[in-house]
Formats: C-alpha cells, sequence, structure tokens
C-alpha cells in the first residue's frame, strides 16, 4: 500500500489478477506502487490469486500489495475477488505480466475523477510494441470482436479486449458481473453500456509479455467465448432477427403457394416447397420465442438490464392474452382440419386432388402447431415473470481494514 496515512481514504485500488506470476508480479507491483507514490494518490495494489504454487503469493505481499485469495479458478474470478475487496473509490485492473504500464495511468484517473464509471484502454491508439500481439489477435481477432460488440450492443469501445481499464467500485457494484473467464472482459463493457454507464477511452501502450513461459490466454479458445458470450447475450441477434426473417419469408412463400405453384422458367415450386415455407415459419416463430423467452430469464438473473422493452413485455403480454392467441390459431388450425375432413367425406374417403387437399392440411397443421406452441410459451414465459427472491452477494462500498471481503480470505504472512 503506497505511503499515507492510515485514515485517509483510498481512493485508487490498482488491482491483478494472479496464477503463477512470479517472474513479473514485482515487476508489476513496484510500478503500481511507484505510480501511487509520484503522484501522491491514496491507493493500495490487490493481488487476486487463483492458486499459485510459484511462490506470487510472498512476492506480493514482501512487494506491499494485498493478496486475496480466489478459490474459483479463471481470469474473471480473480478480477472480481480483488474488485470485491478493493477498499478505494475507483480501481484499475490490469494483467500481472508487465505487458501494461501501471506506472502511467493519469489519463485513467483523471477521466474517473471526472465521473466516468469506465474507462477503457485503446492499445491501438496507444501503441502496440513489436511482438506484443499476435498477428491473428491484432488484425482479426480483436478488430472482428471490437466491431461485433458495436453493432450487437452500440460499445463506444474501439479496443473491446484491452485489459488495462478503470471503473468506480459503485458503478462494479451495479454492474453485478457473473462469469468467471476470460468473457468477464466482454461482460463488464457490455453491462456498463447497457445499463447507460459514462463509458470514456484513452490511448493505452501494450509491450511484450515478461514471462519467458507461454501466457495463459488461448487465441482460438478464448476469442471464441468471446463471440459467443455475446452472441448468447444478444438474443436479438442470435434469435430474434433470424427468427422472424425466416417466418417473413415462409408466410411470403406460403400465401403465394397457397393459391398456384410459382413457376421460373423450367422451375416449378409446388407443394414441396409448401411443406418448407411451413417449417420457416415454424422454426422462425420457435426463434422469436428463443430470444423473448432467454431475454426474460437474462434479465431475471441479473445477467441483463432490464430495459423499457421488458417492462412493456409484462405490461402487455400477459398469460391470458397468450392463451387467447394461442387458442384463436389453433382454432383456426382445427377448423381447417375439419373442413379437409369434410372434403375426403365428400369423396366418399377415398383419393383426394393431393393439390387441393395438401393447400388445406398443411396450413392447418401449421396453424394448429403455432397455437399449441404459444399456449406452451405464455405459460412459460408467466412461470419466469412471476416475482421471486432471491440471494445475491453483497456489494459494500468499502470494507474496514480489518475485515476480509465476503467469502474470501485475505493471505497473510
Amino acid at each position: 500500500m503506497s505511503s499515507r496515512n492510515q485514515d485517509t481514504p483510498i481512493e485508487i485500488s490498482i488491482v491483478m489478477p494472479c496464477l503463477n506470476e512470479a517472474e513479473t508480479l514485482a515487476t508489476c507491483i513496484r510500478k503500481a506502487m511507484g505510480y501511487l507514490e509520484q503522484s501522491g494518490i491514496a491507493g493500495e495494489v490487490l493481488i487476486g490469486d487463483n492458486g499459485s504454487t510459484d511462490g506470487s503469493q510472498q512476492i506480493a505481499l514482501s512487494c506491499g500489495a494485498r493478496v486475496v485469495n480466489v478459490p474459483l479458478r479463471g481470469y474473471g474470478a480473480a478480477l472480481y475477488g480483488a474488485s470485491l475487496a478493493a477498499r478505494g473509490k475507483y480501481i484499475v485492473m490490469g494483467d500481472s505480466d508487465d505487458s501494461y504500464d501501471f506506472s502511467n495511468l493519469d489519463s485513467f484517473v483523471q477521466k474517473l475523477r471526472e465521473g466516468c464509471d469506465l474507462v477503457m484502454g485503446n492499445r491501438f491508439k496507444g501503441g502496440i510494441a513489436p511482438g506484443a500481439m499476435p498477428w491473428k489477435n491484432r488484425y482479426l481477432g480483436n478488430p472482428v470482436l471490437s466491431a461485433v460488440g458495436k453493432l450487437f450492443f452500440h460499445c463506444p469501445a474501439g479496443d473491446f479486449h484491452c485489459g488495462l481499464r478503470g471503473y468506480s467500485k459503485d458503478a462494479f457494484c451495479r454492474m453485478d458481473l457473473r462469469t468467471t473467464g476470460m468473457e468477464f472482459a466482454s461482460e463488464m463493457v457490455i453491462k456498463a453500456t447497457l445499463s447507460g454507464m459514462k463509458i470514456a477511452e484513452v490511448p493505452t501502450t501494450l509491450s511484450r509479455d515478461g514471462r519467458s513461459r507461454p501466457p495463459h490466454l488461448r487465441p482460438y479458445e478464448d476469442g471464441w467465448r468471446h463471440l459467443r458470450f455475446m452472441l448468447l447475450f444478444s438474443p436479438n441477434w442470435l434469435f430474434l432477427i433470424p427468427g422472424l426473417l425466416s417466418m417473413l419469408l415462409g408466410m411470403a412463400l406460403s400465401a403465394r403457394l397457397m393459391l398456384s405453384p410459382i413457376h421460373i422458367h423450367q422451375i416449378q415450386l409446388g407443394l414441396d416447397t409448401l411443406i418448407y415455407s411451413a417449417f420457416m415459419i415454424i422454426a422462425g416463430f420457435q426463434s422469436v420465442l428463443f430470444a423473448v423467452l432467454s431475454r426474460v430469464y437474462a434479465v431475471q438473473e441479473n445477467l441483463y438490464p432490464a430495459g423499457r422493452s421488458y417492462r412493456y413485455l409484462f405490461c402487455h403480454i400477459r398469460l391470458e392474452r397468450g392463451l387467447v392467441a394461442g387458442l384463436l390459431l389453433a382454432f383456426w388450425g382445427i377448423a381447417s382440419m375439419a373442413y379437409a375432413l369434410l372434403e375426403w367425406r365428400r369423396a366418399n374417403f377415398g383419393p383426394l386432388n393431393i393439390e387441393h387437399i395438401a393447400r388445406i392440411v398443411i396450413p392447418s397443421g401449421l396453424m394448429t402447431t403455432l397455437g399449441i406452441e404459444t399456449i406452451l410459451a405464455s405459460f412459460f414465459l408467466s412461470t419466469l415473470g412471476m416475482t421471486v427472491r432471491y440471494h445475491r452477494a453483497e456489494c459494500p462500498s468499502e470494507y474496514s481494514p480489518a475485515e476480509p471481503a465476503p467469502d474470501l480470505a485475505e493471505a497473510s504472512l
């Protein structure tokens, strides 16, 4: 901890995740301590240790840092545990591999003092040392994932996965972060954006990893985990938009094929296409239901902030209305089925004109299926929307120096 009166409130907590970082940990801590001393900021350095076996804990303690033992493995778990135990008003996080410069944090502190909730570093604006970032991360992974983040969530960050970033303790508590792996970085930016927090971006540099061993980062696997998280966190792009497109295309084809086959040069689209268009409507409808249900579940589990559309959903789309809509669709299908049976009776239950009867039977099955799905989804949505009480970890704004954070044990000499 930087030199200060013990009664002086801590302003900045610098946190680092650690899993066997004995080679570089001391260097990172000294740079962070030096910055606090030089700038005259009342601060502390916290190490979220993930079970190191190379003496990293002792190194951290000997350098004056505080160590928080985080039994749950993972990059996100280590940072969450350290941030939860932080006593500062603001938190600056960064990797402990000596790739980020903890001796120059003025731009982060300035933006935090100006009222920003989250301050992102941008390595592409600040400078990347030769060999500091693999080409696939520099020219493919980071640009693509940052572009997806902007498209899906309108995030302002140009370097979506920069590991050096600052945030207020209050913002950290409001984000209620849940992931434990590398996707923790994505969750932080996405939740801050969706919650309407004030986000700023400052240039920062990236140096070569100071360790002799390979990094914990696995480019392809971790890149996929980030992309998967963003897809799962954006049901509109994953379910709603594809589902609506499938439904609209299927409905357009079905409406036209109900009248007569479609001829395109030598190609004829007939009953077979009508069947597939009905499948497209069903699949699209299920996808739309998944979008609604997954969003409700995510909000109920505090994975996603409740917005205006969520409140509108439960104000206007209720179980009774869903049941009425489902019953109307099912009644339409059953009535068409009865008409088809009447046509068959007129033919003395003998052979029928397939072109004629199929254009009754296929829509009949489609409407009945959609009606049943609507009824079931209405019950499930009503179940998810029930007011339930669940336990979540408390996130106090500060801890007294004598008390460890909840469920986290501080290491001591």
